[in-house]
């Protein structure tokens, strides 16, 4: 199958179509004289972590709450493992994001005095399953921002570690992109995928995080050799059993507890009530053969189940339509809950890109917002647009006087070649979804999945990593028979790319700071020698660590 190639030349390319990238595309399009191309491998309408919708707003600036009270709470939950100063810029901008979404369109519930509806002290219910609609439907209403839905981007297209663009191809036609640019935008979101999923085969997408975010932004900086942090701190979900719907909507819209089958609350005797905790004392009280383990909802009144009904419909249906396919409402029984397969992501935790405060990563012109940036866990949605903006006008400022460089033709030949390559070979010995499987066992099994509580050993890992090594030379022979499978094999290769990191990152941090996100059986207790940031850097192939010392929120931190 031979490829035709498109060259396309722009100011700034924005690499995925969902939280970040919407927000940051909406903020450079007020300079009208700036154009910008948005490239999404699906339909940015319904794309990434928000493409079903979402109830409520789970970072904002409640009344009597400040941004430096988010700081200390982002930085409690972390273990102190967090860049304030990222954290800090995020909360002072959350509540003027959550507006601006109003002012588009975004429903957010309010009381009779017209104030927002809280759900606890940084939350507030919304109306947001058309979130993402509303977000495209502004994005196309703007005449400079040029929108490559079902183009795939691979890889940037990097010189003098200053980046010029990026290569990428349709899904479904035989296209293959080079996209000029004087800066780019990554907002690919994290990574899912990477271990067994809760429930393989036909289910396996019925996962917490967007099954569709596969680390592709992760990847391709890995390979560009840009600076990557903190992926060590896994997140892990701890959500309604089978359905894997958000649990925050029971334990915080109606204050429900945990309890086990005995119906006693459980979490207080295993420490501070983190988020971390509320899931390893889940984990342990099944261990112990005290599980099921359940949010407490048994006893609610009508009221309170139909507003459940309704808050899920705005987000994840499926559970609604659990309690009504199964005749038994949360008012009757207890809802049951179990923790979900690591995931790694920079929204929930602190994975991705090294970034200063601009967003700018460590290869000039290249900037990291939402899920992929790290550093800032708890950032949520609203936090995503924030980053985006920051991010966006930091690119503007960029790219003023610059000119679009240029790359060979014999550059072009050999990339596309490779993707040809693909296309061309017979039957491989190995299939697509065998590496996949492959891959997710050896992660399971060997780097703290569901099967061992998530628990890890040096032994185990140095394992994974040969495996996975094993898995990205094999991944190297897959053939495929259209682009959609092409699009396939690169999203197993990014994910082998993540896992490669990840494990590098998790030998690394010889303590357990977190419990199940990174528990080491080797090492278990904090060391605070360990309180620093878990960097890495990938070069002809091998990773190398770099620990580097924590930033306040009053410090300005720059490359």
């Amino acid at each position: 199958m031979r490829l035709e190639t498109k060259i396309l030349e722009t100011d700034v390319l924005i690499v995925g179509g969902g939280t970040a990238g919407c927000y940051a595309a909406l903020t450079l399009s007020k300079k009208e004289d700036i154009n910008i191309v948005v490239a999404d491998k699906a339909n940015i309408k319904r794309s990434g972590c928000l493409a079903a919708g979402v109830n409520a707003i789970n970072a904002y600036i409640n009344e009597g709450y400040t941004s430096e009270d988010f700081v200390d709470y982002v930085k409690k939950e972390a273990e102190g493992i967090v860049r304030e100063d990222l954290v800090y810029s995020i909360a002072k901008n959350l509540n003027k994001v959550t507006k601006n979404m109003e002012s588009i369109g975004l429903t957010i519930l309010k009381d009779l005095d017209g104030k927002y509806v809280a759900r606890g002290k940084r939350s507030i219910k919304i109306n947001g399953e058309n979130i993402k609609p509303l977000l495209a439907n502004e994005i196309n209403l703007k005449t400079n921002i040029n929108v490559l839905n079902k183009v795939n981007i691979i890889d940037y297209i990097i010189k003098d570690n200053i980046v010029i663009g990026a290569y990428g191809f349709h899904i479904e036609e035989n296209i293959f992109y080079i996209i000029y640019s004087k800066a780019v935008i990554c907002t690919t979101g994290g990574a899912s995928g990477l271990y067994k999923p809760n429930s393989p085969g036909f289910s396996k997408h019925k996962m917490w995080y967007s099954p569709f975010n596969t680390g592709a932004g992760y990847a391709m900086g890995i390979r560009a050799g840009a600076e990557m942090t903190s992926f060590e701190m896994r997140f892990i979900a701890l959500r309604c059993k089978d359905t894997i719907a958000p649990t925050g909507t029971v334990a915080q819209g109606i204050g429900a507890k945990q309890v086990n089958a005995d119906e006693k609350e459980y979490v207080k005797s295993y420490g501070k009530p983190l988020t971390t905790t509320r899931l390893f004392a889940t984990v342990e009280e099944n261990r112990k053969g005290l599980g099921p383990c359940y949010l407490k909802t048994k006893g609610i009144s009508g009221g309170a189940q139909q507003e459940l009904y309704k808050a899920y419909l705005n987000m994840a249906p499926a559970q609604t339509l659990k309690w009504i396919e199964d005749g038994v409402g949360p008012s009757k029984e207890n809802l049951e809950i179990e923790g979900t397969e690591p995931y790694i992501v920079g929204g929930h935790a602190a994975s991705g890109y090294w970034v200063d405060a601009k967003r700018a990563t460590t290869i000039s012109g290249l900037y990291a917002a939402g899920d992929v940036a790290g550093g800032s866990p708890k950032k949520y949605v609203t936090g995503c647009f924030v980053e985006g903006e920051i991010a966006a006008i930091a690119a503007t400022e960029f790219i003023k006087n610059k000119k679009n460089k240029l790359i060979n033709d014999k550059e072009i030949s050999a990339k596309v070649k490779l993707l040809e390559t693909f296309l061309e070979k017979n039957d491989s010995l190995f299939s697509i979804n065998g590496i996949e499987e492959a891959m997710q066992k050896v992660m399971d099994e060997y780097a703290g999945g569901i099967s061992t509580n998530y628990v890890f050993n040096s032994s185990r890992l140095q394992i994974a990593s040969k495996k996975i090594e094993e898995l990205l030379v094999l991944s190297n022979n897959l053939n495929a028979k259209d682009m959609r499978e092409l699009l396939q094999i690169y999203e197993v290769i990014d994910r082998l790319y993540v896992c490669k990191v990840l494990i590098v990152h998790l030998l690394a941090r010889k303590e357990t700071r977190w419990k199940c996100y990174g528990e080491n059986a080797d090492f278990k207790e904090k060391d605070e020698n360990l309180l620093k940031y878990v960097n890495t850097i990938y070069k002809e192939g091998t990773v190398k660590v770099v620990f580097r010392n924590l930033v306040k929120r009053d410090e300005v931190y720059e490359h």
